[in-house]
């Protein structure tokens, strides 16, 4: 997962807490409102606050495995090789892709201090809905974020458009590419994101 693709992930949960003072359409309901305000809420306070890196991390990591739809994110990042990898390989890509994209997220956190959000907007999308924001950094330049925010069982984030490129599909074009080179063999898929982790630690 690259570094790109992991500072825009970052950027774009934390564009989720804007979502709280936007004007949030009544279709998306009083419980699309309360996850976002707890959720963004509580990252925004982490990610600005004083306390070491290290807890930081640790305090972040519940928030990612509750607020976004990790297996839902990684099945599409899978693609169609979801549908032809056997019970096992699927069960340990999943579990494999939740290390490496809470790693690539919570690895960026020491980044960021004092972030600022504005909403520009909100608008209805196919499978879910879009909010607009601005993320302000200091000393770098204003970023643009939308958030794809589905209700499956409870509110959960499942994408972020930065730059106009949507980060699960860049990151299903990825694997797609690594399992063409390797024969549509999802082991080998899973063999390098476990290398990926076992380096990070």
């Amino acid at each position: 997962m690259s570094r790109v693709f992991a500072r825009r992930v970052l950027l774009g949960l934390a564009a989720v807490a804007t979502m709280a003072v936007s004007g949030v359409r009544p279709a998306l309901a009083d419980e699309a409102s309360d996850f976002v305000k707890s959720f963004g809420g509580q990252l925004v306070a982490i990610v600005n606050s004083d306390e070491p890196l290290e807890k930081k991390k640790q305090d972040v990591l519940p928030l990612l495995q509750k607020n976004l739809d990790i297996a839902e994110i990684g099945k599409f990042c899978l693609g169609r090789y979801w549908r032809t990898a056997t019970p096992e390989q699927q069960k340990r890509y999943l579990s494999l892709f939740d290390h490496v994209l809470v790693n690539a997220i919570t690895d960026r956190i020491g980044d960021y201090r004092g972030v600022t959000f504005v909403v520009t907007g909100t608008s209805h999308a196919p499978t879910g809905e879009l909010v607009s924001a601005k993320i302000d950094r200091p000393g770098q330049p204003e970023a643009d974020m939308q958030l794809l925010v589905v209700n499956t069982s409870g509110y959960k984030v499942v994408d972020m458009i930065g730059e106009g490129a949507s980060l699960r599909l860049t990151q299903r074009q990825d694997y797609s590419a690594y399992l063409q080179r390797h024969n549509g063999n999802v082991n080998t898929l899973n063999d390098a994101l476990q290398r990926q982790i076992e380096h990070h630690h």
